[in-house]
């Protein structure tokens, strides 16, 4: 019989391409699964929540990943998550967004601890974890888009990477015209080799 699929089954494209000796089903699994099992899968996030006036305002959450220069260490950023909760029904005032920026300055920052992923392990993370109530300065955009009301979650599987000396920002804004309790969340999920 002809194997006219050299790669794959027609339903998988070529970057799943199994690497065991089963036709199916295969077994395929992201990074985070070595990650996680071997104590090198971190998280670390924070919400900044606040009760806006009668002219509304904005609320901004922004977490940074930085890697200390010299620690002979990558970070791989695995997921973006937050989200914006708004306690309102007068939506129509709203507007959100998240920006993925690279390196600048926070504003009166606090430390975030980085708790591992896997709870037997007593490996710590050598990434500095800042959380501001303000948008980076002089920062890289990478990318930016609208968010509506809710959680997000974007699973990046490594796209990001953060060397030695480098940092990472994810900052969620939510808007509103009119007074309400409004609160943004920002969370980053990275493993380290």
């Amino acid at each position: 019989m002809p194997n006219n699929n050299v790669f794959n089954p027609l339903n998988r494209p070529v970057f799943t391409s199994n690497t065991n000796s089963y036709t199916s089903p295969g077994i395929v699994a992201p990074p985070e699964n070595s990650a996680g099992s071997t104590g090198n899968l971190y998280n670390a996030g924070s919400t900044n929540s606040t009760t806006l006036g009668l002219l509304g305002g904005s609320v901004t959450a922004t977490i940074q990943l930085a890697n200390p220069a010299g620690s002979g260490i990558t970070l791989y950023v695995s997921r973006l998550s937050g989200g914006i909760t708004v306690a309102l029904n007068l939506l129509s005032s709203f507007s959100g967004s998240m920006t993925l920026s690279a390196n600048g300055t926070l504003a009166s920052p606090s430390t975030l601890p980085a708790v591992n992923s896997n709870l037997s392990s007593t490996n710590t993370s050598i990434a500095l974890v800042r959380f501001s109530i303000s948008a980076p300065t002089g920062a890289t955009t990478l990318v930016s888009m609208p968010l509506l009301v809710g959680p997000f979650q974007s699973n990046e599987f490594g796209k990001y990477v953060v060397p030695p000396g480098q940092a990472i920002n994810l900052s969620v804004t939510g808007s509103l015209s009119v007074a309400g309790l409004l609160a943004s969340t920002t969370y980053f999920t990275w493993w380290e080799v």
